[in-house]
């Protein structure tokens, strides 16, 4: 079974994440950080943003489910 990382739901088919920032500006920001360390690790997840929100979902498509990748991922936006 795949641990889900603190702080992230596994909604049975993803690892989601809802960041709340301070603006606009500041989910902008996250967002190209994000892509940075997704395209680091060629594993992306769907972004959704608004003024200052960002929701993160990943699965590996190509498997239809969670792993190890996910996990990975989510660490690593974690860390930024």
């Amino acid at each position: 079974m795949i641990e889900t990382p603190p702080g992230w739901t596994n909604d049975g088919e993803a690892l989601v994440k809802v960041f709340d920032l301070k603006n606009f500006d500041g989910a902008i920001s996250f967002v190209n950080a994000v892509a940075q360390a997704a395209n680091r690790l060629d594993h992306h997840p769907d972004i959704a943003l608004s003024w200052n929100e960002v929701t993160i979902r990943t699965w590996s498509h190509d498997v239809g489910a969670i792993t190890d990748r996910d996990v990975a991922l989510a660490r690593a936006i974690d860390a930024l």
